[in-house]
């Protein structure tokens, strides 16, 4: 099965995923896609715009996931009107390539493809309706059914690694930035639960 995991990090929701299949990471940034490569070696890594990589190739996989950047949309902006917890951040325009990237699979995917865009819950209502799990929320032509999401330690960089099954001990990183790297990834089980959501007829149809 062709994957394509665009903006794919260190590659927390593709952690748990089964072998065996042919996936294209996507990552702007070339020290985090280094890492993703150490970490997944038979992943094709591309160091590249996902967003523009999205529209020339989606109707080359079976299974896209897309994780757009967050920060433009995260509850922490929400205007002082509106009880702010960050009263002094700066008001910035919402990053619409989220949008942009759930129309174009919507209307535009085949109807084979299985594909999940996920993002943070927003500081406004969700322009497109979503399917929600802990501080995410996931569009997708497939149901994903109700999980417990696990509570992670969001302060520690060890509790993170722990909790994450990642060691980024040997990476030139200041704690910020590996901090970061960790809270930017998916819950792996989570990651596995909605690989599975997706392809749920095909296992049971090997029961």
């Amino acid at each position: 099965m062709k994957i394509c995991n665009a903006y794919c990090g260190i590659g927390g929701n593709r952690r748990l995923w089964p072998e065996g299949h042919d996936i294209t990471a996507v990552e702007m940034n070339p020290d985090i896609a280094k890492i993703y490569q150490d970490f997944f070696p038979r992943d094709t890594v591309i160091v590249g715009n996902a967003h523009d990589y999205l529209l020339e190739h989606y109707k080359e996989y079976d299974f896209i996931w897309a994780s757009p950047p967050c920060p433009s949309h995260s509850d922490i902006r929400r205007c002082s009107v509106h009880g702010n917890r960050n009263p002094g951040m700066k008001a910035i325009y919402p990053d619409m390539t989220l949008y942009q990237e759930i129309l174009l699979l919507q209307y535009f995917a085949d109807k084979k493809t299985k594909y999940v865009v996920e993002n943070v819950i927003p500081y406004y209502e969700p322009l497109v309706a979503a399917q929600k799990s802990g501080r995410h929320l996931f569009w997708s032509n497939f149901i994903i059914q109700d999980i417990k999401p696990n509570t992670r330690s969001m302060d520690s960089v060890k509790k993170q690694e722990n909790e994450l099954q990642y060691n980024l001990d040997k990476y030139d990183m200041s704690s910020k930035q590996k901090l970061k790297c960790l809270r930017n990834c998916v819950d792996p089980k989570l990651g596995l639960h909605i690989y599975n959501c997706a392809f749920r007829d095909k296992q049971l149809s090997l029961i």
